[in-house]
């Protein structure tokens, strides 16, 4: 008899949109949804929101219910991981809010919860660029750095939870800028959107005009820049564009060598939407990193892109959900 294939409910919830898919249980994805987050109401709205994406691919695939067993969510909160009670997650508005306990009384199924980056990454070993490895460190470029340590299969938490803040690290010990934490020097400051907005503005403003330059041309039309567009203008071969993310690459390289000193992983995955630069980000990255690592303790390590995109979130709650069943 034909062993009927389980699934699982992965969630991926974001401040701007809840992505909610349907996992099968060799991480391939039956269904996927997504919608803008309801940050206006309280904890139970979201908590709603996500029971309706469950029922609307429950009828959608024509699923039984009972085909689920289990449901993970990657959430960007400080959190209890054994209970799921959020302390606090600033882009959702919440504070003290029990969303493991809400949740599994409306569905009626168990819910397990974690960092958004460490769903990330859990995504990435299973179905992506990590996929085969059971040492990996997973980074996350996007409006912050976020970062999950996996270790024997599994995300390393640490004492209190917060293992893998790496976008904490202090990499500017005097003079650094201000980070949204309260320390200054962040690598957060620098390795990440906003970190390249800021840079590339103080380059713009230093730009005395001899320097032919797309990025500055951009500036001026617009009198605002992205990163997106400090990317676009380095791959075309743009030297302040360029300046600006060696510079990140320098940093980011940096750090990379002292964790994977740590940790050892076997490879080094880097995902978000910066990490889409491309080569003109991940050349500097790997130069620095060369430069400072260890190779003799640690062994030659792969720094490569992730390959899910959006879907690693999703994937990687609904691993959560299945490695803890």
């Amino acid at each position: 008899m034909t062993e009927l294939v389980q699934y699982y409910f992965g969630v991926d919830l974001g401040g701007t949109s809840i992505k909610g898919a349907i996992v099968s249980d060799q991480g391939d994805i039956a269904y996927k949804t997504s919608q803008p987050t309801a940050v206006k109401g309280d904890g139970d709205v979201i908590v709603q929101q996500m029971e309706d994406m469950l029922k609307e691919a429950l009828k959608r695939l024509q699923l039984d219910p009972s085909r689920i067993k289990g449901v993970g969510i990657g959430a960007p909160a400080f959190m209890n991981l054994e209970t799921g009670f959020v302390y606090e997650a600033v882009n959702l508005g919440w504070k003290n809010y029990p969303l493991k306990e809400r949740l599994e009384s409306k569905l009626d199924l168990p819910v397990f919860v974690d960092n958004d980056a460490n769903t990330a990454a859990l995504g990435e070993m299973w179905r992506g660029a990590g996929q085969g490895e059971t040492e990996l460190l997973c980074i996350t470029l996007g409006t912050g750095l976020g970062a999950g340590v996996i270790v024997h299969g599994d995300i390393y938490h640490g004492a209190r939870g917060t293992a893998g803040e790496m976008g904490h690290v202090t990499v500017v010990p005097q003079g650094g800028h201000p980070c949204n934490c309260g320390k200054t020097g962040c690598l957060e400051t620098i390795a990440s959107a906003t970190g390249i907005v800021r840079l590339a503005t103080e380059a713009l403003q230093e730009h005395d005009g001899s320097t032919v330059s797309e990025l500055a041309s951009i500036y001026r039309t617009k009198r605002r820049i992205t990163a997106r567009d400090v990317a676009a203008a380095a791959q075309e071969g743009d030297p302040l564009a360029r300046q600006v993310l060696d510079k990140v690459g320098y940093y980011l390289g940096l750090a990379l060598a002292n964790y994977a000193v740590c940790f050892n992983p076997a490879k080094i995955i880097i995902g978000g939407g910066v990490s889409q630069a491309g080569d003109v980000l991940f050349a500097p990255i790997r130069q620095t990193y060369k430069r400072f690592a260890l190779t003799h303790l640690t062994g030659e390590i792969d720094i490569v892109p992730a390959t899910l995109g959006n879907d690693a979130g999703v994937i990687g709650a609904a691993w959560l959900a299945h490695s803890r069943l």
